[in-house]
């Protein structure tokens, strides 16, 4: 017996109904396929989007609030029709066969896990979501519209998704650097974020203030962005130096690469009016020259490190 079919018979015999539960079980087989791709915390397509996707994506992408412990997978048409509901369950059914489908799958995995099945799709004759959790279905959001449905989903999805426990440290940090992540990519200031969750709003969430907050942000999305692009990024800065025979100049366009991208994020968290800078006190502007100067060492730091790494490994 498949696993699917294993996990649907054991909720069958604890008395939950068939429908949900191969449905819910079906739903688990589809993100056991995708979790190796997916990243807690971050809404994520399972394949590439066409044109014609981004636009419902990024209307996703920026109402789709996710805490960090949280899977989340975006299905475009090409995925989404081929995941229906049995047969059985047509009130599970919320667009024409035919017709494009963009389904949201959210798995909060645990002793029991719970996940959320959402249509987006403007096609769809009944847009909105299904709760699962134990082969039972938990709650029925139905909405009027498309545009309904995509405005409400940051509240569902905090009330239905999110775990309640307390956070740590690293889920703030998490957190707030996911939503900064959707911010620049989307180029606006009012993606969903729980401010309360966030400690570039609430500095005081990791005891912290704002300057230090809004320099940790700034390091820790250009550190993992070079760590995840590590190798070209140490080929073109270790030619830098090769081409002029001076290893000084490795260390200078190590240097020049990290101030530019801490001037890059700067200038997009003053576009964005997303901190006013005009409000700091004279202690704050000094602590901000200060913090400026120490993150472009550091990112630079790390940067070297990461170029002589890459060099004793071409040997």
């Amino acid at each position: 017996m498949n696993p699917m079919a294993t996990r649907a018979k054991q909720w069958i015999d604890e008395k939950k109904d068939p429908r949900s539960a191969y449905w819910q079980a079906g739903l688990e087989a589809v993100m056991d396929l995708f979790l190796p791709h997916l990243e807690m915390g971050k809404l994520t397509p399972v394949r590439p989007l066409e044109e014609q996707d981004l636009l419902i994506f990024k209307a996703a992408l920026e109402r789709v609030d996710l805490s960090p412990g949280l899977f989340a997978a975006f299905l475009p048409p090409v995925v989404a029709n081929a995941i229906i509901p049995p047969d059985s369950a047509e009130e599970l059914v919320r667009i024409e066969k035919g017709k494009p489908s963009y389904k949201l799958i959210i798995l909060r995995p645990g002793k029991e896990n719970r996940i959320l099945c959402v249509e987006i799709s403007n096609h769809a004759h009944r847009p909105g979501m299904e709760i699962f959790q134990s082969g039972a279905l938990l709650g029925t959001f139905d909405y009027p519209t498309h545009d309904l449905c995509i405005a409400e989903l940051t509240k569902a999805i905090r009330v239905h998704a999110w775990k309640k426990d307390k956070w740590q440290r690293n889920d703030y940090i998490s957190y707030t650097l996911n939503w900064f992540e959707k911010t620049e990519y989307l180029g606006k200031a009012d993606v969903s974020v729980d401010e309360n969750h966030s400690f570039f709003h609430r500095p005081t969430l990791i005891k912290t203030n704002r300057v230090d907050a809004l320099f940790l942000m700034i390091y820790e999305i250009l550190h993992h962005r070079f760590q995840e692009n590590h190798e070209g990024l140490c080929k073109g800065l270790t030619e830098a130096g090769e081409k002029n025979y001076d290893t000084d100049m490795t260390v200078s366009a190590s240097h020049r690469l990290a101030e530019t991208s801490v001037l890059d994020l700067l200038n997009l968290v003053k576009t964005l009016n997303l901190l006013d800078f005009k409000e700091f006190t004279a202690a704050e502007n000094k602590a901000f020259d200060q913090e400026f100067a120490r993150t472009v060492r550091k990112i630079s730091s790390d940067l070297e490190a990461m170029v002589v790494a890459y060099s004793c490994k071409k040997r």
